[in-house]
């Protein structure tokens, strides 16, 4: 199927419960331009380069989502546009966007990434790390950061029930986190592969790349 109706499928399976973010890594301007004339304006991207070069040369108002692990020296280049960034994996990363958010007059809607896969993931906090940022109350007294939920990865692997159970303990935890800090309001979780039993988990964002896109272009 076309770009178009790759879009349009996963819209259709989506229903309207979760907001859906095409991943395009790796993907060349004129696939998301595609994808844009399909009605699609919310995009993601794991590395900074790629997404200035991107931001530069496609239509302005596409929402660029930050998934992928994010240094915390090249935040200021991707500050001035960004509209989320959902990799946020500690404390020090939150108070340097917080920073370079506010030097470009912007707030920015960021996410706590939480390791909820079985596999080693080399980025991510702990649930307990994730709740001791809420609960200390400083992200709300942040002017260029707007925390507003959870995002996470499922393990890489064909047992549904695994990846039910990861998703569930994420769930579970952003509704244990809103008690505390209400604001929250994006579970992000869900990609390809899995992103219908993620939103039957509760994901009200998904991460769709290779669904849209097909297989992703590496170098050789």
């Amino acid at each position: 199927m076309s770009i178009e109706e790759n879009i349009s499928a996963v819209k259709n399976a989506l229903g309207g419960i979760a907001t859906l973010v095409a991943v395009s890594k790796t993907k060349p301007a004129e696939d998301i331009l595609q994808a844009y004339r399909a009605g699609q304006r919310i995009f993601g991207e794991n590395k900074v380069q790629e997404m200035c070069a991107k931001y530069e040369a496609l239509p302005k108002d596409i929402e660029w989502h930050m998934i992928g692990h994010l240094q915390s020296n090249k935040v200021k280049y991707i500050a001035p546009f960004v509209s989320m960034i959902q990799s946020v994996d500690s404390f020090s990363l939150l108070r340097k966007i917080d920073a370079a958010a506010q030097k470009a007059g912007r707030t920015i809607d960021c996410l706590l990434e939480v390791k909820i896969a079985a596999e080693d993931t080399k980025y991510g906090l702990t649930p307990v790390e994730a709740e001791e940022i809420i609960s200390s109350g400083v992200a709300e007294g942040m002017q260029g950061v707007r925390l507003c939920g959870l995002m996470g990865m499922a393990s890489n692997t064909d047992d549904v029930h695994q990846v039910r159970t990861e998703f569930s303990r994420l769930r579970k935890l952003f509704d244990t986190l809103r008690e505390i800090h209400p604001g929250l309001d994006v579970l992000s979780m869900g990609m390809s592969g899995d992103y219908l039993a993620a939103v039957e988990c509760g994901s009200n964002m998904v991460r769709v790349g290779s669904g849209i896109f097909g297989a992703r272009n590496y170098p050789l």
